[in-house]
C-alpha cells in the first residue's frame, strides 16, 4: 500500500488529479489491509478536493469498519451517506446486514432488514440466508426456522447454504432427527447436498451419539465422491479408538 500511495501522490504532483475510481481503489486497499485510519484520511481528502464520495466509497468503508468491529462508526457513515442523498445499493444493504449480524447486533439487523422490505428492495435468498445465520448464532432458532419456512411462500428457493445453516443448528440443538429430515428433503427441492452439508450432518450424528447413522452417512458421502473434512475425520478416528479399547 505504501508503494501504491507513492504512485497516487505522484499523480497529483504531476497534475493528473485522481478521479473517484482512483480514490476508491486506494481506500479499498487500505480497508483490506485493515489500515482504516489511512482509508479515512483519503475519504476526508475527497471532500477537500471538492468531489463527493460515491456509493462505492461509503460501502467499502462500511465493510472495513464492520471487519474491525466498529459498528457505531459504520452506522454513522450510513447516516452520512443517506444525508447526502445517496441511495444504498443492494451490495451496500448486504454488507450492512451481514456486518450487523456478524457483530452480534441482531436487533439492529432486524430493523435494517425491515427497512429493506419496506423500501421494496429486491431481497434475494442471500439476504435471507445472512439473517437466518444471524438468528441461529444469536440463539433465536425458532425465529430462524420460521423465516426458513417462509421462503417458499415468498417465492424464494432454498439454497445449499440456507439448508446447511439450519441442519447445523438442529444438530447443535440436539435435534439430529429433524436435521436429517431436512437433509433428506434437499434432493426433493432440487438442491443436492454437497461436501459441506454432508460433513455437517455426519458431525451432527457423531456429536449426538448417533454413531451408526454417522458411519452409514459417512460411507454414503465417500461413495458419492465427497471427502471428510478434518473435523469429521477426527470424530471418526475417536470412535474407532473408543471401540478398540
Amino acid at each position: 500500500m505504501d508503494k501504491a500511495l507513492g504512485v497516487f501522490r505522484l499523480m497529483i504532483k504531476e497534475g493528473c488529479a485522481p478521479n473517484m475510481h482512483s480514490y476508491n481503489v486506494m481506500i479499498n486497499g487500505y480497508c483490506k489491509a485493515k489500515r482504516l485510519d489511512e482509508a479515512m484520511e483519503l475519504f476526508n481528502e475527497i471532500s477537500r478536493t471538492g468531489s463527493t464520495p460515491d456509493n462505492v466509497t461509503y460501502t467499502t468503508l462500511m465493510q472495513g469498519m464492520f471487519q474491525l468491529g466498529r459498528v457505531a462508526a459504520a452506522c454513522k457513515l450510513l447516516g452520512e451517506m443517506l444525508a447526502f442523498g445517496l441511495v444504498p445499493s443492494q451490495v451496500t444493504c448486504m454488507i450492512l446486514l451481514d456486518g450487523l449480524c456478524k457483530c452480534g447486533k441482531l436487533k439492529e439487523a432486524l430493523k435494517i432488514f425491515q427497512a429493506m422490505q419496506n423500501s421494496r428492495l429486491e431481497l434475494n435468498i442471500i439476504f435471507y440466508t445472512v439473517l437466518i445465520d444471524g438468528l441461529c448464532k444469536s440463539g433465536h432458532i425458532e425465529d430462524a426456522k420460521e423465516l426458513f419456512h417462509e421462503l417458499s411462500v415468498k417465492g424464494l428457493k432454498h439454497d445449499i447454504y440456507t439448508y446447511t445453516i439450519m441442519i447445523n443448528e438442529y444438530c447443535k440443538a440436539r435435534l439430529p432427527y429433524q436435521a436429517y429430515q431436512l437433509f433428506k428433503s434437499m434432493g426433493d427441492n432440487e438442491c443436492l447436498p454437497n461436501r459441506i452439508s454432508y460433513n455437517v450432518m455426519v458431525q451432527g450424528f457423531f456429536r449426538n451419539n448417533y454413531t451408526s447413522k454417522a458411519t452409514q452417512l459417512l460411507a454414503e458421502m465417500v461413495e458419492k465422491g465427497f471427502s471428510a473434512d478434518l473435523c469429521t475425520a477426527t470424530l471418526y478416528v475417536d470412535l474407532l479408538l473408543r471401540n478398540d479399547k
